[in-house]
């Protein structure tokens, strides 16, 4: 049995992912690459074939009808054989060197059967024409180096959250949890790193930049104009992880703050990317995501309101949209994001 599975989904992605996969291939026998080709329409079938040709037993090909992202993660997992697994685009790619001490943390475990249900690394935002790269770190609200629980972790940052690319989770949790992505839906990255959640409960913080998040690809997902043309799909996210937070006092606390911050951000992205289209349409459907927040919860309705991101992006009237973008704006120049 591999250490780890890697889950590389794919999508006309034949000019980028052999570098994806290059990097992968330096963990050897530790490590099965799962190629999800989603329905292709370039060369990504064939590359995938020629790597599990050239890789047997460590690269394997797997083609399906186009069902996007969430899609090709599920067809990944459900055939995924490691102790644990992990997701890469086929547009990132990993740190050799991190990968290996990634490698060794895992083996151990595996060795000397400790459960762990989540392992945490660093990621780092590797945005075209920008000098100096973003390490986004959890070294100020994590334990290194040692098991922990809910219980230990510390308040994350504004620019602090688990996503996707920060994620090593033990296989048998996401399917125990009942892991399922919608299909034909983008943004599907954050469910991942959000509904599992509350079945984790043994973490490790391996303290290493492992995962290369590439920004700048023309017509990426996480470019702004393409995020503010599916609106509606980051809405749809938005109102599932609210679906999927839990009720206070459910859960243990530091889990709670936690998945409330995380949910608070998405928020806010919700509500900027409404605020930048500047539609009539655009701005009623922000109104009407946090009528929802209220109907749901409202004591969650209030406490996100009351935190600063979404005070700012819903200021009343022409002038406190206009600061919203500009707070929007400082954030995107500091960290490097869209």
């Amino acid at each position: 049995m591999p250490t780890l599975s890697v889950v590389v989904p794919c999508y006309n992605s034949a000019d980028y992912m052999s570098h994806c996969l290059d990097t992968l291939l330096t963990g050897g026998e530790d490590v099965e690459i799962l190629v999800v080709d989603d329905g292709s329409r370039d060369a990504t079938a064939e590359i995938a074939d020629s790597y599990e040709e050239r890789y047997p037993g460590i690269v394997k090909a797997i083609h399906k009808p186009n069902g996007g992202h969430g899609s090709a993660i599920n067809a990944g997992l459900a055939v995924a054989t490691g102790e644990f697994i992990k997701i890469v685009d086929s547009d990132d790619w990993v740190d050799e060197s991190a990968l290996s001490a990634l490698l060794s943390t895992l083996r151990a475990f595996v060795t000397d059967r400790t459960v762990i249900d989540l392992v945490v690394s660093n990621f780092v935002y590797e945005k075209v024409g920008k000098k100096n790269k973003t390490a986004v770190r959890f070294r100020d609200v994590l334990p290194t180096g040692r098991v922990f629980g809910w219980d230990e972790v510390g308040r994350f940052g504004k620019r602090q959250y688990l996503m996707m690319h920060s994620l090593v989770y033990r296989t048998e949790l996401l399917r125990d949890a009942g892991l399922r992505l919608p299909e034909h839906t983008f943004y599907v990255d954050n469910l991942y790193a959000f509904e599992p959640l509350p079945h984790v409960r043994r973490m490790y913080y391996l303290d290493v930049d492992l995962y290369r998040y590439f920004i700048g690809r023309e017509g990426q997902s996480v470019n702004e104009e393409v995020m503010i043309s599916r609106l509606d799909q980051q809405l749809r996210v938005n109102r599932m992880m609210m679906r999927h937070l839990p009720r206070r006092d459910s859960v243990p606390a530091g889990l709670m703050r936690y998945m409330s911050h995380y949910f608070e951000i998405i928020c806010a992205v919700s509500s900027t990317l409404s605020l930048r289209a500047g539609t009539p349409a655009a701005l009623d459907r922000k109104d009407a995501l946090w009528d929802d927040i209220r109907e749901w919860d409202p004591e969650l309705y209030w406490r996100l309101r009351r935190r600063m991101l979404n005070l700012v992006v819903n200021l009343p009237g022409r002038a406190g949209r206009q600061v919203g973008v500009v707070a929007y704006k400082a954030a995107q120049r500091a960290v490097g994001f869209n």
